[in-house]
């Protein structure tokens, strides 16, 4: 799906700063946050993750990001966060778990 300038009302559009790759991608408010990155050629992977990732279910927890800026802007840790990321900081996401609602900072394989 394209999504141009003057297809969406204003207030609805979301950065998603990419902090290690020095790139902001424009997504529209409510876009899947681990979509974004590998439509814009985010890599989110570890080798591990490139051999063994799920394909964005949330089954194998290798899409794991950090929230540098603007948690408030992400939809709730879900139930696979919870269980998967237990032991890892409150800033820790899944990607393929988490929806963009607005302007974030993200730090890839932290």
């Amino acid at each position: 799906m394209t999504v141009t300038s003057n297809t969406i009302t204003k207030g609805s559009m979301a950065d998603i700063t990419f902090v290690k790759e020095n790139k902001t991608v424009i997504a529209a408010d409510g876009a899947n946050l681990r979509l974004q990155a590998v439509a814009n050629g985010i890599d989110l992977y570890t080798l591990t993750g490139k051999l063994m990732n799920c394909g964005g279910y949330g089954q194998c927890g290798t899409c794991i990001v950090e929230v540098v800026e603007g948690m408030e802007n992400l939809s709730p840790r879900t139930e696979v966060e919870n269980r998967k990321l237990k032991r890892k900081p409150e800033t820790y996401r899944l990607a393929c778990q988490t929806i963009v609602n607005g302007p974030v900072s993200i730090k890839t394989k932290p």
